[in-house]
């Protein structure tokens, strides 16, 4: 608790103090009662000011606030004694209101009690750094640390069979001259459907099929639907890969899945023709499975390619032999592909005259089933982790 000081304690210090400024002319003749208002709240408020000694007298150095002549008693300069009142002279210090009389036009100041609240601070700031400190070294001491104790096993993760197959089919297209472009997972119907050649009343748009948010929104059933925002940028010539989640209104049974991965690709330029999509995907054939793999091309129907085809290559397993893997064919479809339907440019605002291309689509779980003997796609998507720790 800080002591309550009024004027009779600094009586005889004021009296010497302002009998010398009176006989020296120095006390203020202004109209103060405002001021004083202020010094008053300055007091009730502990507000902290800063001021410059400006005098010394007997007892104590006058300082002014606010153009009041204000008392600092040599008792409150420090918490120490002072012996020279003349080495304050002309200094800033910083001080409270700890007395006000209006009616006599008196203040007293104190640096006192600032110095003496730091003090006190320090002083407990000093006791909080040893506790902790001590607090420290005893957690430590019973935090002894045995290096003679076994470590712990640091369990580690695996990648998922779908991350390795595309990164892999990735690296290969890039190493083509392929880039990678990915879009959104919810689509117009538009980009979906009618900008591939797939009409209103075409069987893949229906809701058995397809999974509608509204009549013009739908989860995309293909990424096919990010060639055509590529196409329509007109930046050609276009060499583009576009893998990502696809939806189909299918049953869960060993290879089918309402949600699964696709990697379709598209490349537009001049002088595109069926030996470039032949050639490309062997290529990547060979990369993927193998050198001594070979490919061949059945005829298909789709929509947006035209003509369109089917590609198998040689069982991996036998080497086109014929095993259980390959139901004894000796051949396992992979993928669809086609040169790029005239039509389709058109709708993308492509002049079909000048530019040719073709397109290819093959399904991500496909690819990791084949090339790691899975033979339920349901494994997947279990997380159980004794089947992916074998990745």
């Amino acid at each position: 608790m800080e002591e309550k000081l009024t004027m009779d304690d600094f009586k005889e210090e004021l009296e010497a103090s302002y009998k010398a400024a009176e006989e020296s002319g120095a006390q203020d003749s202004e109209e103060l009662d405002p001021v004083w208002a202020t010094l008053q709240q300055y007091m009730d408020d502990k507000e902290v000011l800063n001021v410059k000694i400006g005098g010394v007298v007997n007892a104590g150095v006058i300082a002014y606030v606010d153009g009041v002549r204000g008392f600092i008693p040599a008792s409150r300069l420090s918490l120490d004694h002072v012996d020279d009142l003349n080495e304050w002279l002309n200094k800033k210090i910083r001080v409270r209101v700890i007395t006000v009389d209006p009616e006599k036009k008196r203040l007293v100041l104190s640096a006192r009690e600032i110095l003496r609240a730091e003090a006190r601070a320090a002083e407990d700031e000093k006791k909080k750094a040893a506790f902790e400190r001590k607090l420290r070294e005893e957690k430590m001491k019973a935090e002894v640390i045995d290096v003679t104790l076994p470590g712990r096993e640091r369990k580690m993760g695996h990648r998922h069979p779908n991350t390795i197959a595309l990164e892999e089919v990735e690296k290969i297209f890039i190493g083509m001259g392929y880039e990678v472009v990915e879009g959104p997972e919810v689509e117009y119907d538009y980009y979906n459907f009618e900008a591939l050649n797939i009409p209103a009343n075409h069987p893949a748009k229906d809701e058995q099929d397809t999974f509608y948010i509204n009549d013009k929104i739908v989860l995309r059933t293909q990424t096919s639907s990010v060639q055509v925002h590529e196409m329509e940028k007109g930046k050609l010539p276009i060499r583009m890969i576009s893998p990502g989640r696809v939806f189909r209104s299918d049953d869960v049974d060993a290879t089918h899945s309402p949600s699964f991965h696709q990697i379709e690709g598209l490349v537009i330029d001049k002088n595109i023709t069926f030996a470039d999509l032949k050639g490309t995907l062997e290529q990547f054939a060979k990369k993927l499975f193998g050198e001594d793999t070979k490919v061949k091309f059945r005829p298909h129907h789709f929509p947006f390619t035209e003509p369109s085809a089917e590609m198998d290559v040689t069982c991996f397993k036998c080497g086109g032999k014929g095993c259980r893997f390959c139901k004894g064919e000796g051949w396992i479809e992979i993928l669809g592909c086609g040169m790029v339907h005239p039509h389709v440019f058109e709708m993308s605002g492509i002049d079909p005259e000048e530019y040719t291309g073709f397109a290819f689509g093959v399904g991500l779980e496909r690819i990791a089933l084949l090339k790691y003997e899975i033979d339920d796609m349901r494994l997947l998507y279990e997380n159980d982790k004794r089947f992916l720790e074998q990745f």
